[in-house]
C-alpha cells in the first residue's frame, strides 16, 4: 500500500505521520515544491519510527511526480492556509490552479489511483477535481466532514461533560463557516438522544460552536490547525487501504441524492478498497433539509467562481 501526501505543511506532515503511526501503508511519499522541505520532514518522522514502533518508509521529494508512480491513494494539501478573518472561499483563486496541476500530475504516474482532496474551499476544489479528470466519481473523495463531525463530538462531549468515547454525531453539508450542517437530530451519548440531556437552546449553541471551530483556532494559531485534519484524513486512508466499510461524511459528487445533482457536498458514503462504496440516506427534519440546500446554494455560488 502505497499512499502519497502533496503538501508537506503542517496538515500534510500531520496526515503522514498519523498514516505511519497506524503501520497500515508500506509506504508514504511527501511531496512539496519547497526545495528539501518534503525531505526534511521526511527525515525527521523516519527518526520516530523506532521510537514510534512502525516500519512504514517515508520518503519526501521536491516536485517529483514520478516518485508517486503507482500510488493506491493520493492526498491533495497542497495551496495556501487560511490566514486570520480569511474564509475558505477566498482561497479560490490561489487553490484552484494548484489542485489542478497537482491532480493531472498524480493521475499521470497513478492512473488507477483515488484521491482525497483536503485543500480549501474543499467542496469546490473536489468539484474541480471531478471536471478536470476522467477518474470515476468513487475515486475522488473531499475530506471536510470527518473532521467537522470531530469537532462536533468533541464540543458535544463538552456540553455533555461526558467522555467522547460515549458521543456519536456527524455533520453534512459543505466544508464552510455558514454551510455546515451538524445533525443534533441524530446525535446521541451512549445510543440515547443527546436531546435528552441538552435544551434545544445548548445543542444550538453546540452547533454554532461547531461551525466556526476552523475559524476559532485559526483565530488562535494564526494559521489553520493541522492535528485534527490530519488525524481526520488518515482515517479516510485507513478506511480505503484498510477496505474497512467504514461510514464518514464526505464531499462526493451526487446525482439526485438529497435532492442535489452536479455538485460536490458532504454526506454519509461507505468507504472501502473502491473508495466510496456507496452513498448512505438518511433522513433529516424538515430544518436540517433546509440548511442542507441552502449549503449546497453555498457551495454552487463558489463553484461559479472556478474557471473550468
Amino acid at each position: 500500500m502505497k499512499v502519497t501526501v502533496v503538501g508537506a505543511g503542517a496538515v500534510g506532515a500531520s496526515c503522514a505521520e498519523y498514516i505511519a503511526i497506524k503501520n497500515f501503508a508500506s509506504e508514504v511519499v511527501l511531496v512539496d515544491i519547497k526545495e528539501g522541505f518534503a525531505e526534511g520532514k521526511a527525515m525527521d518522522l523516519m527518526q520516530t519510527a523506532s521510537l514510534n514502533g512502525f516500519d512504514t518508509k517515508i520518503t519526501g521529494v521536491t516536485g517529483d511526480y514520478s516518485k508517486t508512480a503507482d500510488s493506491d491513494i493520493c492526498v491533495i494539501t497542497s495551496g495556501i492556509p487560511r490566514k486570520p478573518g480569511m474564509t475558505r472561499e477566498e482561497l479560490i483563486g490561489i487553490n484552484a490552479g494548484i489542485v489542478k496541476s497537482v491532480a493531472s500530475s498524480l493521475i499521470e504516474y497513478s492512473p488507477n489511483t483515488i484521491i482525497i482532496v483536503v485543500s480549501n474551499p474543499m467542496d469546490t476544489m473536489t468539484y474541480l477535481v471531478h471536471k478536470t479528470t476522467n477518474l470515476p466519481k468513487n475515486r475522488i473523495i473531499g475530506m471536510g466532514g470527518a473532521l467537522d463531525s470531530a469537532r462536533f463530538k468533541y464540543r458535544l462531549a463538552e456540553a455533555l461533560e461526558a467522555p467522547i468515547s460515549d458521543v456519536d454525531g456527524m455533520v453534512i453539508g459543505g466544508h464552510s463557516d455558514t454551510g455546515m450542517v451538524p445533525l443534533t437530530s441524530h446525535a446521541t451519548r451512549n445510543s440515547v438522544k443527546v436531546s435528552e440531556f441538552l435544551s434545544e437552546e445548548r445543542l444550538q449553541q453546540v452547533a454554532e460552536d461547531t461551525k466556526v471551530g476552523g475559524a476559532t483556532l485559526t483565530k488562535l494559531l494564526g494559521t489553520s490547525a493541522w492535528y485534527a485534519p490530519g488525524a481526520a484524513v488518515s482515517g479516510l486512508v485507513q478506511a480505503i487501504a484498510c477496505d474497512q466499510k467504514k461510514m464518514y461524511p464526505c464531499s462526493t459528487l451526487l446525482e439526485g441524492e438529497y435532492n442535489l445533482s452536479d455538485i460536490c457536498i458532504g454526506v454519509p458514503v461507505i468507504l472501502g478498497k473502491n473508495g466510496i462504496e456507496s452513498i448512505v440516506n438518511i433522513p433529516l427534519s424538515d430544518a436540517e433539509k433546509a440548511h442542507m440546500q441552502a449549503s449546497a446554494e453555498g457551495v454552487r455560488k463558489t463553484n461559479g467562481l472556478l474557471e473550468l
